[in-house]
């Protein structure tokens, strides 16, 4: 019996956290190259600057912004390196003395051109991992985009990186768990919404997923990027539950010991919440951070940092509503520390909780 796919998801996704020294130089320990880094501060306020290997090091986008992509040889993610991603002396990636935390993906450490779809995009895909980077350029009309996957993503994360000058556009995020005749924001509070123009009312197929008229996923000429995301056993969880509105919250079953959580209420107005291992050691985690703000890492435990990561799933430990309101219906993403049971051994021992 196959108890996961991926025995070391650290291998394939990685959190780091370091604290600024003034230099330019490579932030490393990730232990492979990244192909997608989310970099934040964490002690201050500060953008969430996000870089992949398919648009290059010194492109950077920002979930709490609207605006296009930022190309700069001096700031922000710089390049990537084989154990990691180099950043500038500057405050905004390495200021002394501030604290950081960046998560990593791996994908293919390389790009191909894919014409599965009505439009060619090129990406860069990792099968294993069920992670694909996808570019392409909008046509303005209802089309297909190849992803490379082999398998229909659950989640897919797009954002016109390519505005005409003054030019804005949200982020957008259509999952199987919602169906993507709806959508939500990554950059706002939005509850979710019913929207035929954005992934042209269609689920994505083992081979494409579908984008409507709409500029953010489809502008005319723009250049667009795409992160999509499909689950694979032991190793990502992209799923939804209700709330109970009890400080004994729901437990929410992974099939792995998460390494890295965002949540989302879709019935009402809530933050995209995350929480990761690295930064909480111990249950509960009071570390959390905000998709859409760009405020300093919260550090309470009165509302969402009431969490417990358990071997086989987390837990909510609050009635907080953008966790767990007794009517509010809520989604996640989630990658592993380690599978619940691991194949390598032989022996398929579970792994231990926090």
């Amino acid at each position: 019996m196959a108890y996961t796919t991926i025995d070391k998801p650290s291998d394939y996704f990685e959190t780091l956290t370091w604290t600024g020294d003034g230099t330019t130089k490579d932030i490393t320990g990730v232990g492979f190259q990244p192909d997608w880094v989310w970099a934040k501060k964490r002690s201050a306020t500060g953008f969430h600057a996000l870089a992949d290997s398919v648009r290059g090091g010194t492109k950077n986008i920002f979930t709490n912004s609207t605006g296009a992509e930022e190309t700069s040889a001096t700031d922000w993610i710089l390049s990537f390196a084989s154990d990691g991603f180099g950043v500038n002396s500057g405050g905004n990636l390495n200021q002394s003395s501030a604290t950081y935390v960046a998560w990593n993906w791996l994908a293919a450490n390389g790009t191909a051109s894919n014409s599965d779809g009505s439009i060619t995009s090129t990406v860069s895909v990792n099968t294993t991992a069920g992670f694909s980077i996808v570019s392409y350029t909008g046509t303005g009309s209802n089309a297909t985009v190849g992803h490379g996957l082999g398998v229909a993503p659950s989640v897919v994360i797009t954002k016109n990186r390519d505005l005409s000058s003054g030019g804005t556009s949200n982020w957008r995020v259509g999952s199987t768990m919602l169906g993507f005749t709806k959508r939500l924001n990554l950059n706002t509070n939005d509850s979710v919404s019913t929207d035929s123009t954005t992934y042209n009312d269609t689920d994505p197929t083992s081979s494409v997923f579908s984008v409507g008229t709409h500029g953010s996923t489809n502008g005319s000429t723009n250049g667009i990027i795409a992160y999509c995301l499909a689950e694979k056993k032991g190793y990502s969880k992209f799923g939804s539950y209700s709330g109970n509105g009890d400080a004994d919250g729901t437990f929410v079953y992974t099939g792995f010991k998460p390494a890295w959580i965002m949540i989302k209420r879709t019935d009402s107005t809530a933050n995209w919440r995350m929480i990761d291992s690295k930064r909480n050691s111990y249950n509960i985690l009071p570390r959390t951070l905000t998709a859409s703000q760009n405020a300093a890492e919260y550090t309470g435990t009165d509302d969402f940092g009431n969490t417990d990561i358990l071997s086989n799933g987390f837990k909510i430990r609050t009635s907080y509503a953008e966790a767990n309101n007794s009517s509010g219906s809520y989604i996640y993403l989630a990658f592993a520390e380690n599978p619940f049971v691991a194949n390598d051994s032989g022996t398929a021992v579970p792994v231990v909780a926090r």
